[in-house]
């Protein structure tokens, strides 16, 4: 049985965007980065710690893993590709 601390380490690239709530602006932010994890979702909860946190998660064809989260009626959504 193998120890639950041995997960493995994937790298992914992580694209985090921002939807804009106001009417007027339809742009939303859009931040890049590689980061090497264990686990997506512990990842973006780790990020929102202080936010009621819903989180939808998408498993695409691909193998891309796509979060859709409202934090406080924000809207957000974490792109997952592994490297």
């Amino acid at each position: 049985m193998k120890n639950k601390k041995e997960g493995k380490m994937k790298e992914y690239e992580v694209v985090h965007e921002i939807f804009n709530e106001c009417a007027n602006n339809q742009m939303r932010d859009v931040f890049f980065e590689e980061v090497m994890i264990e686990d997506p979702e512990a990842y973006i909860r780790d990020r929102h710690k202080d936010s009621d946190l819903k989180l939808e998660r998408e498993d695409l064809a691909d193998g891309t893993i796509l979060y859709h989260v409202n934090t406080s009626g924000m809207l957000q959504r974490y792109t997952f590709t592994e490297l």
